[in-house]
């Protein structure tokens, strides 16, 4: 580490890009089950606020694990490793203004404070996607319950391992009682006070 020169005073603030981009930046944690529905819903919210003129990034475990993580497996150590790196991951780009969409299980209370407390606990948007283990086993999209309970994947959450729902969510989504545009509207309705000024006339229509 005596070796390493941080420039970060050197080069153009969080201001100032916040500024050029005319939105305020925060990271969106979207937590749940595998199959609860965190990257549909993610994809929906930033279509919506794409509309608004709001520059988003969405991260999720696919577009991670075959790239920046793509050396780490599933056991307890590699799966704190994978939230630490996307949390680092994602200051960066909040740091440039972005509005960052993640979609990642991070299963224990523990991990996603450890998140938070990388991201900043001002710029950490915890949303909770509620979906029962049996509706998750039912959807199934991947396949993937099915190979678990036949023991192909191990260390699966939900079957293997417990997961731990979010005490005091910042937006909590029941996807089993409402449709997919109420459930991004749950969303907007708390995001866009955060990232857009009311009196900015580039995003017309909020």
């Amino acid at each position: 580490m005596e070796n390493i020169h941080p420039v970060f005073d050197q080069i153009l603030g969080r201001s100032d890009k916040e500024q050029m981009l005319r939105q305020r930046s925060c990271a969106l944690w979207f937590t749940g089950l595998s199959g609860s529905g965190k990257t549909t819903l993610a994809r929906h919210v930033e279509v919506e606020l794409a509309k608004r003129g709001v520059l988003t990034q969405v991260l999720d475990g696919d577009n991670i694990r075959t790239g920046i993580n793509s050396n780490l497996g599933f056991s307890e150590d590699d799966r704190a490793e994978n939230i630490r790196r996307i949390a680092e991951v994602t200051k960066l780009f909040v740091q440039c203004g972005v509005v960052t969409l993640n979609c990642f299980i991070s299963p224990t209370r523990e991990m996603r404070e450890m998140a938070r407390g990388i991201i900043g606990n001002e710029d950490f948007v915890e949303v909770f996607v509620d979906t029962s283990l049996a509706e998750c086993e039912d959807r199934d999209v991947k396949g993937l319950y099915k190979k678990a309970r036949a023991g192909e994947i191990p260390h699966f959450t939900g079957i293997h391992a417990p997961f731990e729902n979010p005490l005091h969510p910042d937006v909590h989504v029941m996807t089993e009682k409402k449709s997919i545009e109420a459930c991004v509207n749950d969303v907007l309705s708390y995001v866009l006070l955060r990232v857009v000024s009311p009196h900015d006339e580039h995003h017309d229509g909020l």
